[in-house]
């Protein structure tokens, strides 16, 4: 798939909906994102990213048969909910950062925003290299598959370990090299003090929000190349699944330590992602199935965090 009209299509709604999202989310200015408000935006983009889905079904329905449309319907759906799974690990690390930096509400709306406009450029490059990659050298799925089994059992074996921000090499580094306001400065990233120009700690927040987007996107983007390697579906079930990050964020910030037990239902994931990859051409394990192992996984470990984290709310 993905005739030129195709692409020009979904990059003028990316930046439609890009537009959207700068000018009525919250009004384009600084403030706190309520719960209900971040609801309403993350069921506005999951319904677009069902729409886009279904208009992908339709095309592929008439020019390519009802099998086809079946198949590409399932691959976008599997990608999509892949990378919204995975996200999840995502925000945890992003509650952590604000957490330590003591970014008030109202001031992480900005840095998420640069974060996700950051991403989408990131994957978008990336997603295309990998496809190249794989139409040149097909054994490269199955490093990507050794790579996802590795690093999911990593995230298994560290679900409870706290990184150590402290010690961070690259938080390290730009403090040495920046001069660095010891308080926030509203929304500035720097600003100008007897002449010299100092970083802000959001600058600091917003960098390694950026390197925590790419690490994630290492793991996330080599999981969707496990359900379908045409780039038109990778790309735009990623960027899709990205495009409500903020909101999704926000939604889960008040009730993320109800999720305890999610890291190692995304550790099984990767790992099973891993083993579908390094079993492509012994047993193809069909979409329909990977998208129902993914879903059930998911969604188990959810209730489990619930269950076990059930008393908080009494």
């Amino acid at each position: 798939m993905g005739e030129w009209w195709m692409w020009s299509g979904f990059f003028a709604l990316v930046l439609t909906l890009l537009w959207v999202d700068l000018r009525f989310v919250g009004g384009g200015r600084s403030h706190k994102v309520s719960l209900k408000e971040a609801g309403a935006w993350s069921l506005v983009w999951v319904s677009v990213a069902l729409l886009f889905n279904l208009a992908i079904w339709y095309w592929a329905d008439l020019h390519l048969g009802r099998e086809m449309a079946n198949q590409k319907g399932l691959e976008f759906l599997s990608g999509y909910l892949i990378e919204k799974a995975l996200a999840v690990d995502n925000v945890f690390v992003w509650l952590m950062l604000f957490g330590y930096f003591a970014i008030p509400a109202e001031l992480q709306r900005r840095v998420l925003l640069y974060g996700v406009l950051g991403a989408i450029v990131m994957r978008a490059g990336m997603v295309f290299a990998g496809s190249w990659l794989i139409e040149q050298f097909h054994w490269i799925l199955y490093l990507f598959g050794a790579f996802l089994l590795l690093t999911g059992a990593k995230m298994l074996w560290a679900a409870d370990q706290e990184p150590d921000l402290e010690n961070n090499a690259l938080l390290g580094w730009m403090r040495r090299r920046f001069k660095v306001t010891e308080t926030l400065e509203g929304e500035k990233f720097f600003v100008w003090r007897d002449g010299v120009r100092y970083a802000t700690p959001l600058l600091l927040i917003l960098v390694l929000v950026e390197v925590s987007d790419l690490i994630f996107a290492v793991d996330s983007i080599p999981a969707i190349f496990a359900v379908t390697t045409d780039p038109f579906i990778v790309l735009t079930s990623n960027i899709f699944a990205i495009m409500g990050l903020r909101a999704m964020y926000f939604l889960l910030a008040g009730v993320a330590e109800r999720f305890a037990l999610l890291k190692y239902g995304l550790a099984c994931i990767l790992m099973f992602i891993g083993v579908k990859m390094l079993l492509l051409d012994i047993f193809k394990i069909p979409t329909g199935i990977a998208l129902g192992v993914v879903a059930l996984i998911l969604v188990s470990s959810m209730g489990l965090s619930l269950w076990v984290t059930r008393k908080k709310l009494a």
